[in-house]
């Protein structure tokens, strides 16, 4: 992949832990490059380093040493503001632990990137509800989030991941605490979004099932990529 056509570039990053002889390589000189509208599964074992280097991607932690290109800029080059920036009009994110207000409305959950951005609420909330529609939960706009099965739960967060139309969805084991039907169904629902509007996904997993759907599994171990392998369409 020509770099200048990747939408991120990785290049030689290491995050340590410690110093001298207590120093603690969680990534240990990993490279690679994704391009727009790629489907990447990384997959490793408890420890690999496999949400480290997510973190490091999605900007929420910064390496060591390395560098890391999003469209041909330096994220280490970029204030805190520019990358709060950054973060909320192009990454949209979707983890194992769901991490919404319990005591709050569907609506103004999936609208929370919106109030940070500043947005009006009302018109914050005309597109929240637009999203329970893409996701399937029109009945549920004014429920609270603790009234809501894992499922659901998982719905809103993607619905809030897609408020901003991000260019990237960050998903760390997005289906790990839902049973199997209900996971399918939000696979399927993550992969209509790349396929509709080529969104890129980038998705840690312990689930070779989930993995094999992506275009491209990378193997972590030790903080190292062990291997890499391409999915046949």
């Amino acid at each position: 992949m020509n770099q200048k056509t990747a939408q991120i570039v990785v290049d030689d990053i290491k995050k340590s832990y410690g110093k001298k002889q207590n120093i603690f390589y969680a990534l240990n000189g990993v490279s690679l490059s994704i391009a727009k509208g790629e489907r990447l599964a990384i997959i490793g074992k408890s420890g690999s380093g496999k949400s480290t280097l997510l973190h490091i991607l999605a900007c929420l932690d910064k390496p060591s040493t390395g560098s890391v290109l999003f469209e041909n800029t330096k994220t280490s080059a970029l204030n805190q503001k520019s990358l709060d920036k950054l973060r909320n009009q192009k990454f949209g994110f979707v983890f194992q632990q769901f991490f919404i207000n319990p005591n709050d409305s569907v609506v103004d959950n999936i609208a929370l990137p919106l109030k940070i951005a500043g947005i009006k609420k009302r018109a914050r909330r005309q597109r929240a509800v637009e999203l329970l529609k893409e996701v399937d939960l029109n009945d549920k706009a004014k429920s609270r989030a603790r009234d809501l099965s894992g499922g659901q739960k998982q719905r809103v967060c993607i619905a809030r991941a897609l408020i901003n139309n991000p260019e990237i969805i960050f998903a760390d084991e997005p289906t790990g605490n839902l049973d199997t039907t209900t996971g399918t169904q939000i696979e399927n629902l993550l992969f209509k979004l790349n396929n509709e509007k080529n969104i890129t996904l980038i998705i840690v997993t312990h689930d070779e099932e989930l993995a094999n759907r992506c275009d491209r599994k990378i193997y972590l171990k030790d903080g190292k990529i062990l291997k890499e392998e391409r999915n046949r369409k």
